[in-house]
């Protein structure tokens, strides 16, 4: 449990840099779904660099092979729908401020468990809306203002995405029922949503051209970090922990880091300001709730 809940951190970490770069290629004039699918497009070559040198391309092929529809199903909804969603929502917000709502995964996830047989860990529940409480604090000078038109579809893109994201996740789990490595799930996954990426570059194209070459660097970028580096640590504990609903809670719980890594990069990287000081106590509760679900477990 341990080794997971570090390695689910750590995935925050890196995860931490979707929303910053997204927030700052958005600032840039890059259309969002270029964004979105240029991590995937750069995602899958690094990937498979992963994977050639020990000959498990194959296997990953076997497997798609024998549940096709499963496959593309599933990766479009974990990878697609959870990415173009969310990257969608950096157009109407700050960096920070997507990454605190996109927390509502976190409860999102709990709430999936009767779909996979298993009853709803309630303390984990409960912990979960601790947090989800503390993201909401942090948005109450926004919401102090008036709930405009603007929150109202970056809210709504970044609930698809936090039910997306665990879902596509826990299906491929699933699955592959430990059949293939962390690594050769997440190439497996990344593959099989790229006719959904295809499309997302045709219409981006059609729509905005051809992306800048300071996207497609921002963009080679979030598929490093976030992309690679954050997916595979973070599937790796949601791995670890499949067969605990209430472990699996605790790890999903680690997104929340997200908020804090975001808020100190985007201050770093895009000069966002300070939050205010109300939003300290959300932060605070932030990181009550990630306590109280590691000890619940």
């Amino acid at each position: 449990m341990k080794k997971a809940l570090l390695l689910g951190i750590g995935g925050s970490f890196f995860f931490a840099f979707t929303f910053v770069l997204n927030r700052s290629m958005n600032l840039d004039g890059g259309y969002f779904l270029w964004t979105a699918a240029l991590r995937y497009f750069f995602m899958l070559p690094v990937m498979a660099l992963f994977l050639i040198r020990n000959n498990q391309i194959r296997q990953v092929l076997s497997e798609i092979g024998s549940h096709k529809t499963e496959w593309f199903l599933w990766s479009t909804v974990g990878f697609g729908l959870f990415y173009a969603p969310l990257t969608a929502a950096s157009v109407y917000a700050e960096s920070w401020f997507t990454a605190s709502i996109w927390q509502f995964t976190i409860v999102a996830g709990v709430l999936l468990t009767p779909l996979f047989g298993r009853k709803i860990p309630v303390k984990n529940l409960l912990c979960s809306c601790i947090i989800l409480a503390g993201n909401m604090i942090m948005q109450a000078t926004k919401l102090a203002g008036g709930i405009g038109g603007n929150f109202i579809v970056a809210v709504l893109m970044i609930v698809i995405a936090a039910f997306s994201y665990p879902l596509g996740n826990r299906k491929m789990m699933q699955l592959t029922d430990g059949r293939l490595s962390t690594v050769q799930r997440v190439f497996g996954m990344t593959l099989c949503s790229m006719p959904f990426w295809i499309v997302c570059a045709v219409i981006s194209f059609a729509i905005s051209g051809a992306p800048s070459s300071s996207q497609c660097m921002q963009s080679f970028c979030v598929a490093l970090f976030s992309g690679v580096i954050a997916t595979i640590l973070f599937f790796k504990a949601t791995d670890l922990v499949k067969n605990n609903p209430r472990q699996l809670a605790v790890i999903e719980a680690t997104q929340s880091g997200e908020v804090i890594f975001t808020l100190i990069l985007g201050i770093l990287v895009l000069k966002d300001g300070m939050p205010e000081p109300v939003a300290l106590i959300g932060i605070v509760l932030i990181i009550v709730g990630m306590i109280a679900n590691s000890l619940c477990a």
